[in-house]
């Protein structure tokens, strides 16, 4: 029963993943061809001098000349099977570009969740060290000040910042983010501050409830130090909902790439898919957004699955976290 309500529960979450997919595709469809003509793009741009026969043979091979109605469900069964066709803009399969650009996003993305899991444990780890006198309050009131800063901050704002001290100021970092190693470091500060911010928030919060249960006062009262409590008993439990959450932080990652990519000029999906909405490249956009939303879904899927095996009372009630 516990197996079949596990698997029925996946199964709702896929259907639910399969409409996100549907109506991310139609309203970004919908969307671009309102907001122009996409013969533009195919064209070479608002600058292009394509006389009348060029534009209606291009206009003839990419469809446009079909109701919009029946474009649309020629996009959507694309869409269904992953065909999206080639790029008005670059002329080159978008399945093409999407394998160039989607790795180095990959790559900021998960180096950036990493950073903010280890900068949200050092912090509890400097909270359990100061103890709980007045020097250990002060400490703590200035973390959660910097969490609450760092939770809201743009990450536009973020990496403005980075760049001014660091780059411009220091000139320890590139300012833009090439081939080399120190290129990945201030876009994947930027990506993690304030994901950070919001998990330290949230871990914090479960931590002080940890630290008054009974496991923790036995602990201590055997002579456990703070830092053995934390690593041993409170961290575990209190790490729950924020672990929960690291699936829809990974999935904010993804988006925020958009920002970061273009802030730095970093290759990588998000700057494709900016560039591509600038000029209303259809299939490219659509291709990006697609590939993003089954990501994030895959990644939530993920979350919920490794919830579901780190909490024993999920196992023991044989469902998947909500």
């Amino acid at each position: 029963m516990r197996a079949r309500g596990i698997a029925r529960a996946f199964a709702t979450r896929i259907g639910a993943a399969l409409l996100v997919v549907w109506l991310t595709a139609t309203v970004v469809f919908f969307a671009l061809r309102l907001s122009g003509d996409p013969l533009e793009a195919i064209m070479g741009g608002p600058g292009s001098q394509a006389g009348a026969e060029a534009t209606d043979r291009a206009r003839e091979a990419y469809g446009l000349d079909r109701p919009l109605v029946v474009q649309y469900l020629a996009q959507l069964w694309n869409t269904a099977t992953l065909q999206f066709g080639d790029s008005y803009s670059r002329k080159q399969p978008v399945a093409e570009l999407l394998a160039a650009n989607l790795p180095p996003t990959l790559v900021i993305a998960t180096l950036a969740l990493l950073l903010a899991w280890v900068l949200v444990v050092l912090g509890a780890l400097v909270v359990a060290v100061a103890g709980r006198g007045r020097v250990g309050r002060a400490i703590r009131s200035a973390l959660a000040g910097l969490e609450t800063v760092a939770s809201v901050a743009p990450q536009f704002f973020v990496g403005a910042v980075l760049i001014l001290v660091f780059a411009s100021g220091l000139g320890l970092l590139p300012a833009t983010s090439g081939s080399s190693p120190t290129g990945l470091v201030l876009p994947v500060v930027t990506l993690a501050v304030p994901i950070a911010g919001y998990l330290a928030h949230v871990l914090q919060g479960s931590l002080v409830e940890a630290d008054d249960a009974p496991f923790a006062v036995t602990a201590r009262s055997r002579g456990a130090s703070e830092a053995r409590v934390l690593f041993s008993h409170t961290l575990r439990h209190a790490a729950l909902p924020a672990l929960a959450l690291s699936g829809w932080a990974y999935g904010s990652l993804l988006s925020g790439a958009v920002v970061v990519e273009a802030l730095f000029a970093r290759q990588g999906i998000g700057r494709m898919l900016l560039e591509a909405a600038t000029v209303r490249d259809v299939p490219v956009v659509i291709g990006a957004v697609v590939v993003i939303a089954l990501l994030y879904v895959a990644i939530m899927l993920l979350s919920d699955l490794l919830e579901h095996l780190v909490d024993p009372r999920l196992r023991r009630r044989g469902v998947i976290p909500a």
